[in-house]
């Protein structure tokens, strides 16, 4: 069996290591799994992209980080579906 040595950044690498553990894989499981899928797909398994998500634009990050401080703050408002619903009309 061969054997494959990589260098990591140690932060990646402790991110990395506890998803893979939440759904029961460990780096060589789930290093094997990308190398099997990119030789079934005849390439990267994903796209691979320079385009950064919308998602994360600075507006969208400012009102999330403004949402998180009030969440923590307990400044949380809580709506029924119908209340919802009503708003939306």
């Amino acid at each position: 069996m061969a054997q494959v040595n990589i260098r990591i950044d140690d932060e990646l690498k402790i991110r990395a290591d506890n998803i893979f553990e939440e759904l029961g894989l460990n780096m060589t499981t789930a290093f094997t799994m990308f190398i099997r899928q990119t030789i079934r797909q005849g390439g990267i398994p994903f796209k691979v992209t320079t385009k950064k998500d919308p998602f994360y634009n600075p507006v969208n990050m400012k009102i999330l980080r403004q949402s998180i401080k009030e969440a923590e703050e307990g400044k949380l408002i809580t709506k029924t579906w119908d209340e919802l619903l009503a708003m939306e009309k």
